[in-house]
């Protein structure tokens, strides 16, 4: 897991550099015992790129989902998503769930940003996870040369309001003017 969340991390920190973006993405320190309240947070003075990302890295040959029983923990009583999602609701920041599919050996990976609260409403509607299918009608983060490659386009559209408990809209690129996206 510990390398998916680096890899996140070094994505976004190239993604705001390349694009001029006045912001840093960095890991909390993990401690064996005690909870760690997310993998990675992204500071900025530009709310958008305020973010909290949780990472979960499955081996797609064995799931058919990202389970909340399973995948997630529920240290202390309170489960994984419950924690998380006070801590965004406290900090005000926007909530990213990333998830890295791994496929086996000689097979590419492929990771997608989703916004929290498709996470958080399987959650409250009582499913037991997140189909891998689900997942993959988001686009795929790039990967050239093994390294993860955000875009405009990856963040928008996780940070794009959640109308009504429900994302709403799908767009494409093709939607924004190039000012949209700055």
């Amino acid at each position: 897991m510990g390398d998916f969340e680096w890899a996140l991390t070094r994505a976004f920190n190239q993604f705001f550099e390349e694009e001029g973006i006045e912001a840093l993405a960095y890991r909390l320190k993990q401690s064996r015992f005690a909870p760690q309240m997310i993998d990675i947070l992204v500071d900025s003075r530009h709310s958008k790129y305020y973010l909290a990302v949780e990472c979960k890295s499955l081996d797609a040959r064995k799931n058919s989902s990202l389970y909340f029983k399973s995948h997630f923990s529920a240290a202390g009583g309170d489960h994984q998503l419950e924690r998380e999602t006070k801590f965004l609701e406290l900090s005000g920041r926007t909530g990213v769930l990333a998830v890295e599919l791994r496929r086996g050996a000689g097979r590419p990976r492929s990771a997608y940003l989703l916004p929290w609260g498709l996470a958080r409403e399987r959650f409250d509607e009582g499913f037991a996870g997140l189909r891998l299918e689900k997942m993959e009608s988001y686009p795929a983060l790039e990967r050239k040369g093994g390294n993860y490659h955000i875009s405009q386009l990856d963040l928008a559209q996780i940070t794009r309001p959640w109308e009504n408990g429900r994302e709403e809209v799908e767009f494409t690129s093709f939607d924004f003017e190039q000012g949209d996206l700055d």
